[in-house]
């Protein structure tokens, strides 16, 4: 039966398989020793980091945990204090935000970024400018796909959150990724949007892996067949999905039920 350690103080050891770390060294997303503080506060002290193609990956954990700070760091917007961080083999920890969205790391954000002056259309062409001649889907399509195509010509800013949020991942996945990190994508949407959300991600190719910031844990549910737990910038657990949901330690870390004093109970 497969298990996974118990939270304590100090973290634990990544539970990944030999198989996909091997797999996302070659060709993946791999990050080793990160850490990132803001003066003496650390929020962010990780040994490894894995993303195999294909992965489902989600990261919990409280408020404050260092998961935004983790897709930062992946993605190149926040620039990496130490560590290293691997992307198809090739070292890219000094590469930043723009080269890594060329090369096929994509983000959505905790609060949508949109371009005042720009319409919903041309926001998803700039997404996806760098792939303009060889395009997976024209934007017109990845409009369809996040159900926004009757609002292709309206301005991004007037638009509803949750229709922020829809084209906050049509940008995204107009870069053509093959490393997708979601920061809380349903964070703000109504029952519908968020069943609109599970069928869109539901329906990403299988070569895709999704790296998924989330404290819905319907979504969680739905999607990740990794989980990685983290607390105060440590991983406090990781492994399959269904196993570390089920932990009494990981509902008494994420729900506050009791702190880390019943995390040990």
């Amino acid at each position: 039966m497969k298990t996974v350690h118990r939270i304590d103080p100090a973290g634990v050891p990544s539970q990944r398989l030999p198989s996909d770390i091997d797999r996302a060294h070659g060709n993946g997303l791999v990050a080793t020793g990160l850490r990132h503080a803001y003066g003496r506060l650390t929020v962010l002290d990780l040994d490894a980091f894995t993303v195999a193609p294909g992965d489902r990956h989600a990261v919990i954990g409280p408020n404050g945990a260092g998961k935004s700070t983790l897709l930062d760091l992946l993605a190149g917007t926040t620039r990496v204090q130490a560590g290293a961080i691997t992307y198809n083999g090739q070292v890219i920890t000094r590469r930043g935000a723009a080269w890594r969205a060329r090369t096929g790391i994509g983000r959505t954000f905790q609060h949508p970024i949109v371009y005042p002056d720009l319409t919903v259309l041309d926001c998803v062409r700039m997404g996806g400018w760098h792939h303009r001649h060889h395009p997976d889907r024209t934007p017109a399509e990845v409009l369809e796909i996040v159900g926004l195509a009757d609002h292709a010509g309206q301005l991004a800013v007037t638009l509803s959150h949750g229709h922020r949020r829809m084209l906050d991942l049509a940008v995204a996945l107009a870069g053509q990724p093959r490393v997708l990190l979601l920061d809380e994508p349903a964070a703000g949407l109504t029952d519908t949007e968020t069943s609109r959300l599970l069928d869109i991600l539901g329906g990403l190719p299988g070569w895709m892996a999704v790296v998924l910031v989330e404290h819905h844990m319907d979504v969680v549910a739905a999607l990740a067949d990794w989980i990685t737990v983290l607390h105060n910038g440590r991983r406090r657990t990781d492994g399959p999905a269904d196993t570390v949901r089920a932990d009494p330690a990981v509902a008494a870390l994420y729900l506050g039920a009791g702190g880390d004093d019943a995390a040990h109970r």
